[in-house]
């Protein structure tokens, strides 16, 4: 945590710095504004970017408490290696905007910025902020042919399950590949069912609580990480069940309507509340490897 003085040092600096820096943050505008709105108009307005714009909000915060600390490692880091960097991030920014390739386009963004970090302030600034770094790098929506091949066996395996225990309450239901028909109905597991777009975010936000919470215990913090991928994949079963469940005993437009929106939200409420679960039940567990970590530190 960052004390007053300094934070009223980095403001005192910012101020000096910034009749020199007007023209480098001009061109940073020009470079992050159109890619925010291309992130704003593309990736954020599906299920699978909606952590987008709360990576982005919190990685920010987390920099800006971060950053007043991590000024006094400030030593200037290895011209020719940021160069390098600086030089073809931004080749490849270009390349990725010219054409379309948003994913390349906004990872080369946070290069670009990271290389101007790392030159202007060094490697023992970035080691110092290395979770809020990382942690940015979930706003770079995944390419789609990343997506078709993650999602392909999750679907499967989604599909599969609901078919099976469906078929144990005696519900008709039956399944081909990954379309399911329940009685007169054809539902399609489609890859917002699949799982990876709420395991993608759940990390994101359990990385985030993790950090804040259990910032001192990183075995601990693996431990919980680990719990992730079931959470999002037992959740997005029931988002499942619960779709073929308002299609059967409601009809498909109530299930395709508001109530499948709802389902998604149920969804992704009951994967968080699984891994906020398991940290509590595992509050011995964490205090225990944290007394350890303690021993062995003295």
């Amino acid at each position: 945590m960052a004390s007053a003085f300094q934070i009223s040092t980095f403001n005192a600096q910012l101020k000096s710095y910034a009749p020199k820096w007007w023209p480098l943050m001009l061109g940073l505008l020009v470079m992050v504004v159109p890619s925010l709105i291309s992130l704003g108009t593309q990736a954020w307005t599906d299920e699978a970017g909606l952590h987008g714009p709360i990576v982005l909000a919190t990685g920010l915060w987390l920099l800006v408490r971060a950053y007043p600390s991590a000024m006094v490692l400030k030593k200037p880091g290895n011209g020719w290696f940021a160069a390098a960097v600086i030089i073809s991030s931004l080749f490849a920014y270009v390349f990725g905007r010219a054409f379309g390739f948003l994913s390349l386009e906004i990872l080369s963004l946070l290069a670009f910025l990271y290389g101007l970090l790392y030159l202007y302030a060094g490697k023992e600034v970035m080691q110092h902020l290395w979770f809020p770094l990382t942690y940015m790098l979930f706003i770079v929506p995944l390419p789609g042919w990343l997506i078709d091949q993650i999602t392909s066996p999750l679907k499967t395996y989604v599909s599969w399950s609901a078919t099976h225990l469906l078929e144990f309450f005696n519900y008709p239901i039956a399944r081909e590949g990954v379309t399911l028909y329940v009685d007169q109905y054809q539902l399609l597991v489609e890859d917002a069912c699949a799982g990876l777009n709420s395991i993608v975010s759940l990390t994101a936000i359990g990385l985030f609580y993790i950090y804040i919470l259990h910032n001192s215990s990183w075995r601990y913090a693996l431990f919980l990480l680990f719990w992730i991928l079931p959470a999002a994949l037992i959740a997005n079963l029931v988002r499942v069940i619960i779709l073929v469940l308002i299609t059967y005993h409601m009809g498909n437009e109530a299930a395709q309507g508001f109530l499948h929106s709802t389902a998604g939200l149920i969804m992704f409420v009951t994967a968080l509340l699984t891994v906020f679960l398991v940290d509590g039940l595992m509050t011995p567990l964490r205090r225990r490897w944290e007394r350890n970590s303690d021993v062995v530190a003295a």
